[in-house]
């Protein structure tokens, strides 16, 4: 199934300040979101940002704040973000059936909210280049349990080229550029 830009949702789970550094590549998670928010902003696709217990995590890391629409932070205590109040009603407000997720850690909170959107009726796609955990092999044991769970795997760029639909689409210089 490919991801349609009206039809899609992005969120963006848990990239705070103080977990970020400890991830096995905070970099490229870092790079990966930015690029994904960009590009939802840019396409008009709703988006939610969640925060799992911000006293103790921190904020949304500083370099991706510039990219969250009004609205968009969600607080929240459960691992899975489809465990907390109001979390289902948001993304149903959205109307989109398919989820996009990027964000930390893989085999925690991006696993069991991939899980719950999944359980709820939602086509889940993780965003294997915009994901991390502490520990590589905690990546990879969530990719394989996302994978037999029916969860697909994609990449930024798979995202990016099938929300744009053809080289036409009057954002297609401007968001392949962020990807050079």
């Amino acid at each position: 199934m490919l991801l349609d830009a009206q039809r899609s949702f992005l969120a963006v789970i848990d990239i705070q300040e103080r977990l970020l550094p400890v991830m096995a590549d905070p970099r490229q998670v870092l790079w990966g979101a930015a690029v994904l928010m960009r590009a939802a902003n840019r396409l008009g696709l709703p988006m939610i940002v969640t925060e799992q217990y911000p006293k103790g995590l921190g904020p949304t890391q500083a370099d991706l704040k510039t990219f969250i629409p009004e609205g968009a932070l969600f607080t929240k205590m459960h691992f899975a973000s489809t465990g907390e109040e109001g979390f289902l009603d948001r993304v149903k407000a959205f109307g989109r059936p398919q989820a996009v997720l990027t964000g930390i850690e893989s085999h925690i909170c991006v696993t069991q909210t991939a899980l719950g959107l999944k359980a709820a009726g939602y086509d889940v796609f993780v965003v294997l280049d915009a994901v991390s955990s502490r520990q590589t092999a905690s990546i990879e044991v969530a990719r394989q349990r996302l994978m037999r769970n029916g969860i697909d795997i994609v990449t930024v760029e798979m995202v990016l080229f099938e929300w744009l639909g053809d080289a036409g689409n009057e954002a297609f210089k401007e968001l392949s550029a962020l990807i050079k």
